[in-house]
């Protein structure tokens, strides 16, 4: 079995993890994969008997062949050991026939972090003593937020942020200003997130740009394009189910099913990853809000992005371009990668392709999708509480109304809601939701969220308000490969 990841689009490219973390993105402009993830499989049984990082530990050695042991464990320790508020990382809810699996324990509140606080370790581990490396990260709000704090003041990196100008909330923007690191840069850009993450990846294939840093500074992701962003997603999964037997919930062997709200599809694909190592996944369903591109492709086959861009009050979703989806397709169609490239250049050329049915009744055999719009989500959020009194941020209620659908198709299997973000983040959409009304300011806002729905505000959304802010210049997205070359020289003129 081979054990050196591959492009999604040319399967003879090959690197080793370590190298496949550090470059974040093949130079054929596909995704690294490790072939024949359903020959790796992990002993449930002897899993969900560990403790996070002891489940954590094993599903790294499979995936990061490079990695040794004593590695693996120095990264997690350091990642997780006192970032996170609960002790489970990301611990499970039962609310009426359902369970919320709670990913925003970590430093920013939201589901990224499970992710970035591991990746700076890993690439800092990978690193050789002379290599520089600055990390990009297009934003559509938690992944710049979550980054930055990952990689804030870590050596041998620097990090440039990008976020589409008033595409954000207020928190976000304001945790992205607040975070003072010696090598930590953010941009506003005129467009929305697609704009700003096909920009990065241009720049990733920028030879001119790459020629200006010279050989011992390279470039890399942050967003879960980079696969040693999207590993660290897997684990929570098992956590999961872990919790559930543990809670008699669920028999070990027992299948269960996981709503995921997604815009670039990493954090379900994550799912499918935990799936094909040997978790007992009968369905995992997709959510999406009203930029449906990923529904209507479940509904047809044709993936088309040439349609309107709406900015909703699930705005980490505002996203039309889902990244990882390439990962899912490159599995599913028997790891072919000629097709793959086939249907991305028609993709970039077009802006839509078409699978063949024979594709995608293999995808919906494990996947199911759905959307709702901002008046579902509203109405969610607000059901939710007064029915359960459980607090729902916009993207987590984005998944609600899609969850109960499916429920009603299979009431017995049990079925977990993941909940990507605390409701703080989005403080106006809840507030409206709950209340009727927001008020001018998000501290205002946040305040009498919490007043009326008694539900505590993290310590590190609290505080975040009164930290000083730096200002983000607010460019064109031709601008963006000029600011990467300026701010590396900047970070590592220092180093």
């Amino acid at each position: 079995m081979a054990n050196q990841y591959i492009s999604t689009r040319n399967a003879n490219i090959k690197i080793d993890a370590k190298q496949a973390i550090i470059k974040g993105f093949s130079d054929d402009k596909g995704l690294f994969v490790l072939p024949d993830l359903s020959n790796r499989h992990v002993e449930l049984s002897t899993l969900i008997k560990k403790d996070y990082l002891g489940m954590a530990a094993e599903i790294l050695k499979v995936l990061l062949p490079d990695f040794s042991n004593e590695e693996i464990n120095q990264c997690l320790h350091n990642a997780y050991d006192h970032s996170f508020s609960d002790q489970r990382i990301t611990p499970v809810k039962s609310v009426d026939n359902f369970h919320v699996l709670e990913l925003f324990h970590g430093p920013t509140s939201a589901f990224k972090d499970v992710g970035l606080q591991l990746l700076p370790e890993l690439m800092r581990t990978a690193l050789t003593p002379n290599q520089r490396v600055m990390i990009l990260a297009a934003t559509s709000g938690d992944t710049g937020t979550a980054a930055l704090a990952g990689f804030k003041d870590t050596d041998q990196m620097g990090i440039s942020v990008f976020f589409p100008d008033g595409g954000v909330s207020p928190i976000q923007k304001q945790q992205m200003l607040t975070t003072k690191g010696n090598n930590t840069n953010v941009a506003a850009i005129n467009g929305n997130f697609d704009d700003a993450q096909t920009n990065v990846k241009h720049i990733f294939n920028d030879q001119q740009l790459k020629a200006k840093l010279g050989d011992h500074i390279s470039l890399s992701s942050a967003n879960s394009i980079n696969i040693g962003r999207l590993i660290p997603q897997i684990v929570y999964y098992f956590n999961a189910y872990k919790q559930l037997v543990e809670n008699g919930q669920v028999a070990v062997g027992h299948p269960v099913s996981f709503t995921v709200p997604t815009g670039n599809f990493g954090d379900v694909l994550a799912g499918y990853y935990a799936k094909l190592l040997g978790l007992p996944v009968k369905k995992l369903v997709v959510a999406c809000n009203s930029n449906k591109v990923l529904a209507d492709f479940f509904a047809n086959g044709v993936y088309d992005r040439n349609r309107p861009f709406f900015k909703t009050v699930a705005p980490s979703m505002d996203i039309q371009i889902s990244s990882n989806f390439e990962r899912l397709l490159f599995y599913k169609s028997g790891e072919d990668s000629n097709m793959i490239k086939a249907l991305m250049d028609q993709l970039e050329s077009t802006g839509k392709y078409q699978v063949s049915a024979e594709l995608l009744a293999a995808i919906q055999e494990d996947f199911a999708c759905g959307y709702s719009d901002d008046a579902q989500i509203e109405k969610s959020i607000k059901t939710v509480f007064e029915q359960y009194h459980y607090l729902m941020d916009p993207h987590t209620a984005s998944g609600y109304s899609v969850m109960r659908r499916e429920q009603a198709k299979d009431p017995d299997t049990p079925m977990v809601l993941l909940s990507t973000a605390s409701p703080y983040k989005f403080v106006d959409a809840v507030a409206d939701a709950v209340i009727g009304h927001h008020e001018e300011n998000a501290i205002d806002t946040t305040k009498e969220l919490a007043d009326f729905t008694n539900v505590a505000v993290p310590k590190n959304l609290a505080q975040v308000w009164s930290l000083p802010e730096a200002k983000a210049p607010v460019i064109n997205p031709s601008q963006m490969a000029e600011f990467v070359y300026q701010r590396s020289m900047e970070v590592f003129n220092h180093d």
